[in-house]
């Protein structure tokens, strides 16, 4: 991670952010803000999960790690405790639980997650409801083995965790479905790896669909990535949380960037 790239940047949205949804005209966005991202209620699921997470930092067992993507944050040792590793790479709260409310505002029945890590977020992107599917991606075998097991303990029958590179089972995974209500890309953060993501799951988008990606300002190129997503000519509306960029292809949109504090 680029520290002095991610300071500057998070400086930058301060300043140029839209808090409680003042100065925002479009009422799609306004409503997002006041509904779905300034919400703070809490729902029974948070508990369970949270309960999960408080585990997974008090755990000294170690791991294997293979990392496929762009790197650990903090360090490049392969094997790791279950603890440092969870204290690193796990959303915070605040950031996971709005995952969870993304998805009980748009409901959507098919969603993907590149990078299920001890799957807590694809918990929160998932249990909002019983009917929906989820298709989570992970590189590494270990890992993957302890997010299937915290699927367990809360009964996630709804998910479905799948081990390899994404660059390979991402493909597999789509040519499953018809479509894509939404997509998480939380792995590999790197500008060419995330463009391609971004790419080939764009012939499997509605008009409904959302695309979240994670750590917009991790690095350069993570940012280079997130302004070409922009620019797309299918993208109409964007909303940059600094944490997350949201992406939406609402046709009757007018095409707009919005920068919102979160």
């Amino acid at each position: 991670m680029n520290y002095l790239h991610a300071i500057y940047h998070f400086i930058r949205h301060l300043l140029q952010s839209k808090k409680g949804g003042h100065g925002v005209h479009s009422p799609f966005v306004y409503q997002l803000i006041k509904e779905v991202i300034d919400n703070t209620d809490q729902y029974y699921v948070f508990e369970d999960i949270e309960s999960l997470r408080a585990k997974l930092l008090l755990t000294e067992q170690e791991i294997i790690v293979e990392d496929l993507g762009a790197g650990s944050r903090t360090t490049k040792k392969n094997k790791r405790t279950i603890r440092s590793i969870a204290k690193a790479a796990l959303k915070p709260k605040k950031q996971a639980q709005l995952l969870f409310r993304l998805g009980n505002h748009f409901q959507p029945e098919v969603a993907i997650e590149l990078g299920t890590s001890f799957g807590l977020s694809s918990l929160y992107l998932s249990q909002w409801g019983e009917k929906n599917k989820l298709i989570t991606i992970e590189g590494c075998h270990n890992i993957a083995k302890v997010a299937q097991l915290n699927f367990q303990k809360l009964n996630a029958k709804n998910i479905t965790s799948v081990i390899g590179e994404f660059s390979q089972q991402l493909p597999i995974a789509l040519k499953q479905l018809d479509k894509v209500d939404l997509v998480y890309f939380d792995g590999n953060h790197t500008e060419d790896a995330t463009i391609g993501y971004f790419e080939q799951c764009l012939p499997y988008t509605t008009n409904e669909s959302i695309f979240i990606f994670d750590d917009i300002y991790w690095s350069k190129g993570m940012t280079k990535a997130w302004k070409k997503i922009k620019i797309n000519k299918r993208v109409k509306v964007t909303i940059d949380l600094f944490h997350f960029g949201l992406v939406f292809f609402r046709n009757e949109q007018t095409k707009e960037d919005f920068t919102v504090y979160h």
